[in-house]
């Protein structure tokens, strides 16, 4: 192939990021092959090596990468008209917002294109704003909301909180996990929380975000009765429900949107990754009621540009065709039950598999915090060399994050199992001796 031709190999990409990039910048993987080509569920190395992709770039290309379906409208669009901006009318992006609507739940239909998830959050927090005059935010510990200023201070995970000014008024609350205690419990230790926080200062805050499901904070999902009534305490004191589906939207859970397996509409829902399938598009929507309060001059340069929305319009006709959401609950229950095989193996060193659809979890313990990451990074390691590129996350990065292309097979889905179940007998053969 002539990317491999042109490839300068792994030791010099690795050697260019040492010498140009940010020092912030990481990549897994002690020896990490060099990406050149990617078709569907596949990814190949600077050699040919095929490497079947559990992670997608972090839920991003949920129809697969380099889907020919799609890429052939983005191609035909980056032909046709590649950039203007919103100050110019062109059909795509109003098309868009149109189909939108179809997708979106209860009466969400009002659409602002911006570029990454990230900005689709700056954006509606901003909007909470407007809309209710208050300045105040509630989040949850351990979410993950963005690299921004703001987005960055309604961010629980320490990790990813950089900046040592941020802004002070927002207030956190227990998220709905606790290893100790069942969903239900620590469901109403947030609760709780929660409700303490309104009364003390509900006339402040605008909006509430959270992620229907954590997925950097470790794939936790809440009891199914959480979000009904965190979406009942938050009227009663006019709280609007922000509902960040970065990694949850169209149909990686088996739902279009995380949030509908909750029996809850939000009053303003973000969204990016998988919607643009690896071409940079994102939006957060609203009301028409909501969406009225953002009337002051504002527009994103490139925000549903032609060829991004072009490609989201294939991303969601390829989601309907191929019935993604329904494939996604169908290999999902496949691929959860066979981690819990493992687990019931392994009681050891799987201490947990959680999530749902194809957004699921396994928590690694090791004799200690740091040994829990240390087996992470050596199961990935080992994996990645049998072929299979399985992500990580969770507060301590002990958690084997499976969030696959939705276009996995339950072929593929049994050789990952087969070659984890190869790796963590090995890595209990090791410990006995």
């Amino acid at each position: 192939m002539k990317q491999q031709e042109t490839a300068i190999g792994r030791t010099a990409v690795a050697a260019k990021r040492k010498q140009y990039f940010y020092p912030c910048t990481a990549h897994f993987y002690r020896d990490a092959p060099q990406l050149v080509r990617g078709s569907m569920q596949f990814v190949y190395d600077e050699n040919g090596k095929p490497y079947t992709d559990f992670f997608a770039g972090v839920s991003v290309v949920a129809c697969g990468h380099c889907n020919p379906v799609i890429t052939g409208r983005t191609i035909a669009q980056l032909q046709q008209l590649q950039h203007t901006s919103t100050v110019y009318l062109t059909q795509p992006n109003v098309d868009l917002a149109e189909r939108l609507e179809e997708v979106l739940p209860g009466n969400l239909r009002r659409s602002f294109f911006v570029n990454s998830g990230s900005e689709a959050n700056e954006g509606a927090l901003l909007l909470a704003r407007m809309h209710t005059g208050r300045k105040g935010f509630i989040a949850l510990e351990s979410g993950l909301h963005g690299r921004t200023n703001l987005t960055m201070s309604v961010t629980g995970l320490q990790m990813w909180r950089t900046d040592q000014y941020l802004d002070e008024d927002v207030t956190f609350i227990e998220r709905p996990y606790h290893p100790e205690l069942t969903l239900e419990e620590a469901a109403a230790v947030s609760l709780k929380s929660l409700e303490r926080v309104l009364k003390e200062k509900g006339h402040t805050i605008a909006a509430m975000i959270v992620e229907p499901i954590q997925g950097n904070g470790g794939m936790i999902m809440p009891a199914l009765t959480y979000f009904r009534e965190v979406k009942a305490l938050l009227e009663a004191y006019g709280v609007l429900l922000i509902d960040d589906e970065i990694q949850t939207g169209y149909g990686r859970t088996g739902a279009m949107f995380a949030m509908e397996h909750f029996g809850v509409v939000p009053d303003i829902i973000s969204m990016a990754k998988a919607l643009g399938n690896g071409v940079p598009v994102a939006a957060f929507a609203t009301t028409d009621d909501i969406a009225a309060s953002l009337n002051r001059p504002s527009a994103s340069t490139f925000g549903g540009n032609p060829v991004s929305a072009a490609t989201a319009l294939a991303v969601l006709d390829y989601i309907r065709d191929e019935q993604l959401p329904e494939r996604a609950a169908e290999l999902g229950a496949r691929l959860k039950g066979g981690l819990e095989s493992l687990q019931e193996r392994y009681p050891g060193m799987i201490v947990d598999v959680r999530g749902t659809g194809l957004m699921l979890g396994a928590e690694l313990a090791g004799p200690d915090a740091a040994g829990s990451a240390t087996l992470t990074d050596d199961v990935l390691e080992a994996m990645k060399d049998r072929g299979y590129l399985i992500g990580k996350n969770g507060i301590g990065r002990n958690v084997l994050a499976f969030q696959p292309p939705l276009v996995i097979t339950a072929e593929d889905i049994e050789g990952m199992l087969t070659a984890l179940n190869e790796v963590l007998q090995q890595v209990s053969t090791e410990k006995e001796e």
